[in-house]
């Protein structure tokens, strides 16, 4: 047993310096060369020691510095993603934020929110609490990571009230006509085919 841990320790330690820094990745990645228990001890002392760096529970990183700030904090989202990777779960922005993203929106949100495919939680990045609301609609997780599911989860958000002919049009402009071809193709209520309908038609035209 004490050679097993040995021989795991050595191989995520080798693992890990071959990672490019700033790459985030969690303990799953380095299963194959022993336990969960023996892995994470590997990574709980090589986080103790600052050659990675702990930036939610299971999910590290490599630290990557900058001249001008120090240590580079990895964005919310790739750690988001990340977690929703290794739990086999859909992540999605959550409308407030993808209608801010669009312009569509002054609010900001006062955390992080996300919508999810797996339960309500909140969860830890560094010094920030994020926010994980279970949506049992799979139609608002569609295109999740995509800029075409940031413009859906948006149009969701504001509604059928909401959306007019320059939201759309912001919208439009914002995609580019590939991605708004393809954010029309997706599965959604009369009301939003309608409203991008008129995009479309200009599109065609």
């Amino acid at each position: 047993m004490e050679r097993q841990a040995v021989s795991t320790a050595r191989a995520v330690r080798a693992g890990v310096r071959k990672l490019p820094k700033g790459e985030l990745f969690t303990s799953q990645r380095f299963l194959e060369h022993g336990s969960r228990s023996a892995v994470d001890r590997t990574l709980s002392r090589l986080a103790g020691r600052g050659e990675i760096q702990r930036v939610a529970r299971g999910v590290f990183v490599r630290p990557r510095t900058s001249r001008f700030v120090g240590a580079v904090v990895p964005d919310v989202l790739e750690v988001v993603e990340a977690i929703a990777r290794s739990r086999g779960e859909t992540v999605q922005v959550h409308g407030a934020e993808a209608a801010r993203r669009f312009k569509l929106s002054t609010q900001v949100p006062t955390a992080p929110v996300f919508h999810t495919s797996a339960s309500s939680r909140t969860i830890r990045i560094a010094n920030i609490t994020v926010r994980m609301v279970h949506t049992s609609n799979r139609r608002r997780l569609q295109f999740a990571g995509e800029a075409a599911g940031t413009a859906l989860s948006a149009l969701w958000y504001l509604g059928k009230n909401n959306v007019s002919p320059k939201t759309v049009a912001t919208i439009e402009a914002a995609l580019g006509p590939a991605e708004f071809q393809r954010l029309r193709s997706a599965d959604m209520p009369a009301w939003m085919t309608k409203a991008l309908a008129v995009g479309g038609e200009r599109l065609d035209g």
